[in-house]
């Protein structure tokens, strides 16, 4: 006895299977599609069985349909060939020249189907149907992203369609341990979300938590991997990120190697690692192709302009309210002659310029490409001289408020936290003063200290102390020193390099 269902956009229950009465079959799936973009194309058999095939218009390949499926299936004599049973799907399925077929009879499973890019085929008198990968999906190219940017090292990025992210995957991680396991996200979405790992190497805890989060997951829409990445994070409200994020296929087969599991979401192209250390911000993807001394004075170099960025501005406001005798007394002078006639207190004139430049950067990035070019130049120059020139802001004020964004732009992936960070300061310098700087260092340290992603502390390796992961944090050791994997990550694998015998 057949099982029925009830369909969420239907308006009545409906059975739970394909009937061997192709009609039947055409005017069921018509009541549980009846959007005008989900076409049927019939045609016949040499000897008159008629077939019908299912798609969603604009997410197939028409042409692949025609030549593959539907031309070699004319030509048949089903009847002829042993009449019609239930071996005829196997018939029709040698005949076609199609690598992705696979048969279905699930009513649920093949609404999902069809609506995934995927096609049905029916032939009358049979029951059950084949569904015919020929998806065909408007996809951008594979270029470099502009998030991360290299001068040396690969390219390459990922993009919107999650097939060719597996596929730029693989291409790097040619191995049998590589696994990747789907789960369905969004009830009227149903993205694809693809949990990837590298079997014999993964922390299989971490792995188990992440596919239980995700199939926890009750939300109607997933458009990108920052709603998966809500869900997942340890601390939803927290302003520092415990989820690691790349568009490049070169790291993120390199975390996976590490023994981290990631996340690739259909539609965005952006992917997910956990867990997530809060040194990797001041890495980059250049560093490892490059000598390790240069990349260690550039981690250095960006670990210092983090710290300028969000301390300056308040370290600024502080010595001019407190009175910080820590300047030197040329520059003291020269501060106090600019700031002499000013209408407005310092913090609140630190307030205002850090305020236009947080205007300014979210104009240049919303407003069209050549409008928002002009527009950084008018703001910049015009309107910061013209603010100098009318006496209503100082210089000094708008120097440290540019160096500062200029700083924290060093570490691309800190922007956000950094930006709310820098506030912070300031209403601490501008309130307490320099007690407020170093209470509020206090405080973000055992906020950290206490923070874990995932069973590895935030603050890994520098609390709690691991001295051999201190090779690849703030100063990157030579590829022979980095014989094991992260202790910190614990994975079931610890070495991830043999020298030669002979090799120190």
């Amino acid at each position: 006895m057949s099982r029925i269902f009830f369909y969420p956009n239907a308006h009545a229950v409906f059975v739970n299977t394909l009937s061997n009465v192709l009609q039947k079959n055409l005017t069921q799936l018509k009541k549980l599609l009846p959007s005008e973009d989900i076409l049927s194309y019939e045609f016949e058999t040499a000897d008159g069985v008629s077939c019908a095939v299912v798609y969603a218009d604009g997410m197939v390949n028409k042409q692949l349909l025609g030549d593959l499926i539907a031309r070699p299936i004319s030509r048949l004599s089903l009847k002829n060939e042993g009449g019609m049973s239930a071996n005829t799907l196997e018939i029709v399925q040698k005949a076609t020249l199609f690598p992705e077929l696979k048969k279905m009879n699930s009513l649920q499973d093949i609404v999902k189907e069809v609506l995934d890019g995927n096609s049905l085929l029916l032939v009358d008198g049979v029951k059950g149907g084949l569904i015919v990968g020929a998806k065909l999906l408007p996809v951008r190219a594979i270029m470099e992203p502009p998030t991360d940017i290299a001068v040396k090292g690969p390219r390459e990025g990922f993009i919107e369609d999650i097939k060719t992210n597996m596929s730029l995957v693989r291409k790097r991680l040619k191995t049998p341990n590589l696994r990747f396991q789907s789960v369905r996200v969004g009830k009227q979405s149903d993205t694809l979300v693809e949990v990837c790992w590298l079997d014999g190497i993964v922390n299989e805890d971490v792995k188990s938590r992440v596919l239980e989060d995700l199939k926890r997951i009750q939300i109607d829409f997933t458009p990108d991997s920052s709603y998966i990445s809500a869900f997942l994070a340890p601390r939803k409200h927290s302003i520092f990120h415990s989820i690691g994020k790349t568009e490049k296929p070169d790291i993120f087969a390199a975390k996976l190697c590490e023994g981290r599991v990631g996340v690739l979401v259909d539609g965005s192209p952006i992917a997910l690692t956990l867990p997530f250390l809060l040194a990797e911000d001041l890495q980059s993807s250049e560093d490892y192709f490059i000598s390790p001394f240069t990349a260690t004075v550039f981690r250095f170099l960006r670990f210092f302009a983090l710290f300028v960025a969000l301390l300056l501005p308040a370290f600024y406001v502080s010595a001019q309210i407190f009175k910080i005798q820590l300047l030197p007394l040329g520059l003291t002078l020269t501060i106090a002659s600019s700031i002499r006639e000013l209408p407005l207190s310092p913090s609140l004139e630190m307030f205002v310029v850090l305020f236009l430049l947080e205007v300014l950067k979210e104009a240049s990035i919303r407003m069209p490409k050549y409008v928002g070019m002009s527009l950084s130049v008018v703001g910049a120059l015009v309107l910061g001289e013209t603010a100098v020139s009318a006496g209503f802001l100082s210089t000094p004020a708008i120097i440290i408020v540019a160096f500062s964004g200029i700083c924290l732009y060093t570490v691309p992936n800190f922007v956000e936290t950094g930006s709310i960070l820098r506030w912070i300061f300031l209403i601490a310098a501008g309130s307490i003063g320099p007690f407020g700087i170093v209470l509020l260092i206090a405080f973000l340290l055992c906020y950290l200290l206490s923070a874990d992603a995932f069973g590895s502390p935030l603050l890994a390796p520098f609390s709690p102390l691991v001295a051999k992961d201190l090779r690849d944090t703030v100063v990157k050791y030579d590829l022979f020193s980095l014989k094991t994997r992260p202790k910190t990550l614990d994975s079931d694998n610890k070495t991830r390099l043999r020298l030669p015998r002979g090799n120190p």
